[in-house]
């Protein structure tokens, strides 16, 4: 090993290199270069930051493909910075952020509180693990009880995380109330266009068959429903085989359908009767985007168990799962965990994102902006034939279409608006961030209404 280097501080070399033990080959701007146990790596950071933005997205998108494994069918679009609802290409071109990440950016990028909680954190306490206690997390846990059902929170990193923690609580829970039984119930139930992950037993739950196909078999025992159908759904909860309901109260990735407040009144009521738990699954449609706090406010029916995700951190990974104390009673040290879970950094993120979003000025901004927008959407979109339907609560908006959605979206796209599919991938989604203006939203509704006529050219094809 090299261990010492004559090299001034104040020298070009010194302020480009830090010197590290390995055996490693390091690329470097395109060049691989051997280097007998000496690292080359940028000083004050891993990547040459000048020379990537110096890059051109053809060059990106071709470094992607050689060397990240190809799971994402991804839009040929590097993007690079965003601000508000703004995001910004390599090339600086500027795009209408209408995605906020797939529902995850809800205060848009850059967020002044959101930035100070962050950097203030990451300057004290970044990372702990749960063998101690730490602030920010016990802080973001009360908050949570504070406003909702529950009366305990467990945290984890995703939302798919989030639903392995719920299907396995509802399992302890079901041995821990039938203490004599040889098989308590273990059973599930979910419902058609339902997604609910992708590991191995959230997809179990996830209807769409070519999620889970691939990886057969996966964890036994669940029973897709219609969505809607409540007779069959309480006919399947009396059978007292089922351990727990998963329900969102209003489908994301399935093509924004909202459940009724009759259905989910019915699951509630046959859950109390059969000792069957209802659990809600809100990582998509909860903390703000409905103008409601939580989605199911609006319908006045409360769960055992609720899974949350995306926005909670505003970009950073987390996940939680907020649950009764009759459920909570059930679960033992032990039962369940994570490394990373909960960490000072992304619960003190949590902290700013929920005390802004919680505000009930700011959830009555975003109930007034969501029927602002459909009601513009109605009046531009709605007399096209292709149009069938637009639909949602506050700012989860979906339109329907009789064609595949992916021309119109990415005619939008090369119009400078960031839509996402959804559905059987003939429904636009619209999640935009929360914060987005009136002036915006008429801003997208106009490039839509104006990338319609793609839609004649592909149903012509």
């Amino acid at each position: 090993m090299i261990s010492s280097l004559n090299i001034s501080p104040s020298s070009s070399l010194h302020r480009s290199l830090i010197l590290k033990p390995t055996n490693y080959y390091y690329y470097n701007s395109g060049a691989v270069t051997a280097c007998l146990n000496v690292d080359v790596r940028v000083s004050g950071s891993s990547l040459n930051t000048s020379s990537l933005q110096e890059k051109k997205s053809a060059e990106i998108i071709a470094d992607e493909k050689k060397f990240i494994v190809g799971t994402y069918a991804r839009a040929p679009l590097v993007l690079s910075s965003g601000k508000g609802c703004k995001l910004y290409d390599v090339e600086g071109r500027e795009y209408l952020d209408l995605t906020s990440g797939i529902a995850v950016n809800a205060l848009g990028h850059g967020d002044p509180d959101w930035v100070r909680a962050v950097t203030e954190q990451a300057d004290v306490l970044t990372h702990v693990s749960n063998i101690y206690y730490s602030i920010p997390q016990v802080e973001l846990a009360k908050r949570l009880v504070a406003s909702s059902f529950a009366d305990r929170v467990f945290f984890c990193n995703s939302g798919t995380e989030a639903t392995e923690a719920a299907i396995k609580f509802a399992r302890k829970f079901q041995r821990f109330s039938n203490p004599d039984s040889k098989e308590p119930p273990y059973e599930f139930l979910a419902f058609t266009n339902c997604f609910h992950g992708r590991t191995m037993g959230a997809l179990a739950l996830t209807s769409k068959e070519h999620y889970r196909s691939p990886f057969q078999p996966v964890m036994p025992g669940v029973t897709f429903l219609e969505y809607g159908d409540t007779q069959a759904a309480v006919e399947a909860i009396q059978s007292g085989k089922v351990a727990a309901v998963f329900v969102e109260p209003i489908q994301g990735e399935g093509g924004i359908y909202s459940a009724t407040k009759e259905f989910l009144q019915s699951l509630r009521t046959a859950c109390d009767t059969s000792g069957c738990l209802l659990v809600y699954d809100e990582v998509q449609c909860g903390l703000g985007r409905t103008g409601y706090l939580w989605a199911h406010e609006s319908y006045g029916v409360f769960p055992d168990i609720m899974t949350l995700a995306k926005p909670l951190a505003g970009g950073l990974p987390i996940g939680a799962v907020l649950v009764t104390e009759r459920v909570a009673s059930a679960i033992s040290y032990g039962d369940h965990g994570s490394t990373f879970a909960g960490n000072p950094l992304v619960c003190n993120a949590g902290i700013a994102v929920l005390d802004k979003i919680s505000n009930p000025t700011f959830l009555a901004s975003v109930s007034e902006k969501g029927e602002y927008f459909k009601d513009l959407l109605v009046q531009k979109l709605g007399g096209d034939s292709h149009v069938k339907e637009i639909r949602g609560l506050g700012l989860i908006i979906g339109v329907e279409l009789d064609v595949a959605a992916s021309p119109l979206v990415e005619a939008c796209q090369k119009s400078g608006l960031l839509v996402l599919t959804a559905g059987k991938g003939n429904v636009v989604r619209i999640v935009p961030p929360l914060i987005i203006s009136k002036q915006e939203l008429e801003l997208a509704a106009e490039i839509l209404f104006k990338c319609l006529p793609v839609l004649d050219q592909a149903s012509n094809k």
